[in-house]
């Protein structure tokens, strides 16, 4: 009894400070919160513009693009929150042009699709749209990148990526080693397709297939329009395969090489911004709070999760994992 009691009382400590932790981190997502709120309604330093002035806003895509805005969390971009961001920056009448400054290897796929139509809207509200490519805008990070008015990137940054894929995990072969077995009672045939406790019929894969394709079309046609290429050099390029900076110059799918500041300058000029403008750099508050997380881990926190799932379907430069 007493060598036990050592270990229950490290144990309770080590309790003890994983729901001090627990609490903590709850503080900071509802300051999170209440920063990213405020920020939707007016941007930093936006509120005391002057009369007449002209603005150009930086807005960040960085990490994966997903939907739910806890994804903040995890140091990915939410779509919900960025298209709050876009839709304000559209009626607000000083802003001449939005430079995005995308550092992303996509997401998923409805997610990137609603960041683009958002970016659709607000060239349709009159702002130029310029987009300043950092180490990686691939894949949904392209897409969204497409409809804009230019698009600089940095000789070695990775692009392209012109492409869908929907991973579906299969565990059956496993689950017969430990002696589980999953049954599935279903109103029709394809009601659990994709499921990763058996193996998938070629009906199946027929129709997951057209459901790719389809996707893979709609990131097409949104290349054509964006950049004004004929559909057969669109498909020679999207083939699922990554472009540097110089490659994407060349091939047509980005304007011009050049970092942030030249994106900036750019986005003066075509604005039609004859004196020196204000440039905001429109902060994500969730980034400040939780820069502890990198990169890599959210993406391997996203890959955890969607293994789970057993189903990936997403506008993704793989490697990013």
């Amino acid at each position: 009894m007493d060598n036990f009691r050592p270990a229950l009382s490290r144990l309770q400590r080590t309790w003890g400070r994983l729901l001090l932790l627990l609490y903590f981190t709850g503080v900071l997502v509802g300051l999170a919160q209440v920063l990213s709120r405020k920020s939707s309604e007016g941007f930093f330093g936006m509120n005391k513009s002057q009369a007449g002035e002209s603005v150009i806003v930086i807005v960040p895509v960085s990490g994966m693009i997903t939907v739910s805005e806890q994804g903040q969390i995890l140091g990915s971009s939410s779509s919900d929150r960025l298209v709050r961001h876009l839709k304000a920056l559209s009626e607000r009448e000083e802003v001449k042009a939005v430079v995005l400054r995308i550092n992303s290897p996509g997401g998923s796929v409805g997610a990137v699709q609603e960041v683009y139509d958002e970016v659709l809207r607000l060239k349709k509200a009159g702002k130029k749209v310029v987009v300043s490519m950092g180490d990686v805008a691939a894949s949904g990070g392209y897409y969204i990148a497409a409809p804009a008015d230019k698009i600089l990137a940095d000789p070695g940054t990775l692009t392209g990526s012109i492409g869908v894929i929907l991973q579906v995990g299969n565990f059956q072969e496993l689950f017969k080693k430990i002696g589980v077995k999953i049954e599935a009672i279903k109103s029709a045939e394809h009601k659990d397709i994709a499921s990763p406790f058996r193996t998938m019929t070629e009906s199946e894969r027929k129709i997951l297939q057209s459901v790719i394709s389809d996707a893979y079309g709609q990131f097409v046609q949104a290349v054509v329009q964006g950049r004004k290429l004929p559909l057969e050099k669109v498909l020679t390029l999207a083939d699922g395969r990554i472009y540097t900076g110089n490659q994407a110059r060349a091939q047509g799918l980005i304007d011009d090489l050049g970092n942030l500041e030249t994106a900036i300058t750019q986005a003066q000029e075509i604005a039609g911004i004859k004196d020196k403008p204000r440039v905001i750099y429109d902060e994500d508050p969730w980034g400040r709070i939780f820069t502890m997380f990198s990169q890599k881990s959210s993406a391997k926190i996203w890959d955890s999760t969607l293994a789970n799932l057993g189903v990936h379907f997403a506008y993704l430069w793989q490697y990013s994992y």
